[in-house]
């Protein structure tokens, strides 16, 4: 019984697989959940513990205390994971309550993403350029510039670059289809006539390699079979690119890392609708679908506020004020 539920095998075994199937079902993939939830599985059964009236606050409590989160942020996520874990048990009538009554940490002050510039950006590209093959890596340095410049271009997330197949790409369109998303759907992501010329190039020379450039082939890959993993990413951009870099980071700030590119993306692009005297409120809903976010509020979390924009929301004000001064005394 316990092998149906596909690797849970505590006595929350059950409630675990059908609280992620009706997640799930509403488009969510739950990936980062399932992780969390597989620990507390796993937990529960070194213990052991053999029921689920066995499963109390104080058995959860040590459970989070031995995942030695000791940063608030990451204590508070397992804890929210759990939590909601034994809402839902509550809602559906398994729980009377929810064992689990433990406050979430104080969290500090966070810290802002680091943004990149277009300067910091042109020669992280050009860095990933020049990275040498080796045994295992043919045209390293083309995928690897070609994976930044889709990053930091068109603010995809890192999953969705790593999994792009090469029919994905329509060149004639210049769009991108992204599929299976963060959250189960589908999306066409338009781009410009550089990451086109970049794109070409870059097909172009999988072709001369003797490598598969249609299809369900992966558009990045060392053997064509299997795309390039995430982790791979990470830590190409931290262990090869991020030293020859030599960023100052600012006080505050967070270490530059991938998901920066991302959130470098949608600021500049909050930054450049200033500039050209456009009201962000009125493109967020579009900022928002092209990121492929479930709602705007998604998108806000990405918004970090910056001397240059701060800069430019009080331009905006100050050709604002005169008016409504005048409308107020009249």
């Amino acid at each position: 019984m316990k092998a149906a539920w596909c690797g849970f095998s505590s006595p929350l075994a059950g409630d675990i697989e059908r609280y992620l199937s009706a997640k799930r079902a509403m488009g969510c993939k739950f990936a980062s959940e399932d992780r969390s939830l597989r620990l507390l599985d796993r937990y529960l059964v070194d213990q052991p513990v053999l029921s689920l009236g066995d499963v109390t606050g104080a058995c959860l409590e040590q459970f989070l205390a031995s995942r030695d989160r000791v940063n608030a942020r990451g204590f508070n996520h397992l804890l929210g994971v759990v939590r909601r874990l034994f809402d839902w048990m509550v809602d559906q009538q398994v729980l009377v309550e929810s064992p689990l009554q433990l406050r979430p940490k104080r969290e500090g002050v966070r810290r802002q993403p680091f943004l990149f510039d277009t300067d910091a950006i042109r020669r992280l590209l050009a860095a990933a350029a020049l990275l040498p093959d080796n045994t295992r890596a043919p045209m390293r340095g083309p995928a690897y510039a070609t994976m930044f410049a889709l990053l930091a271009g068109l603010g995809l997330r890192i999953g969705e670059v790593a999994r792009l197949q090469c029919g994905d790409v329509d060149l004639e369109r210049e769009a991108l289809q992204i599929r299976d998303t963060k959250f189960g759907k589908s999306r066409l992501v338009p781009f410009g006539p550089k990451l086109s010329a970049r794109l070409r190039v870059y097909l172009a020379l999988r072709e001369r390699e003797g490598m598969p450039c249609s299809g369900a082939a992966p558009l990045f890959s060392w053997n064509g079979r299997q795309p390039v993993s995430t982790n791979a990413i990470r830590n190409t951009f931290r262990d090869d690119l991020l030293p020859q870099l030599a960023l100052a980071v600012p006080v505050g700030v967070f270490g530059p890392h991938v998901h920066g590119l991302r959130h470098s993306f949608a600021v500049r692009t909050l930054l450049n609708w200033y500039r050209q005297g456009i009201e962000p409120a009125t493109r967020l809903n579009h900022l928002s679908t092209f990121l492929g976010h479930v709602n705007p509020t998604s998108t806000a979390v990405y918004l970090t506020i910056t001397s240059e924009l701060f800069e430019q929301a009080n331009q905006r004000f100050e050709k604002f004020a005169p008016a409504a001064r005048m409308e107020v005394q009249s």
